[in-house]
């Protein structure tokens, strides 16, 4: 019979991993605490170790808005800039 797959929480899992990091409990013991396979408990505290800066990064959502934003404003500039120089040439009478 098949055993029904468990989902932890990303605070479970966040509580799981510090515990792990801060070995004042083994992991078989803290594996056995949360109800987890111990190897789990193993491999959040590593994905905690390796993101853990993220935390303190800026949020990149806000991040990519920026960016959008900063690129349709060139591209506005650049096509007024080309309406310009278009405009210029009919004037002065300049064929390519």
């Amino acid at each position: 019979m098949k055993r029904k797959r468990t989902y932890r929480t990303k605070e479970i899992k966040f509580k799981v991993a510090l515990e792990a990091i801060r070995e004042q409990k083994q992991i078989s013991e803290i594996a056995e605490e949360y109800n987890v396979h111990p190897n789990q408990v193993t491999q959040w505290k590593k994905e905690l170790i390796e993101k853990g800066a993220d935390v303190f990064a800026h949020d990149k959502k806000q991040t990519e808005k920026e960016t959008r934003e900063q690129r349709d404003k060139l591209y506005k500039k650049v096509g007024e800039q080309q309406m310009h120089i278009d405009w210029l040439k009919k004037t002065l009478g300049i064929t390519e």
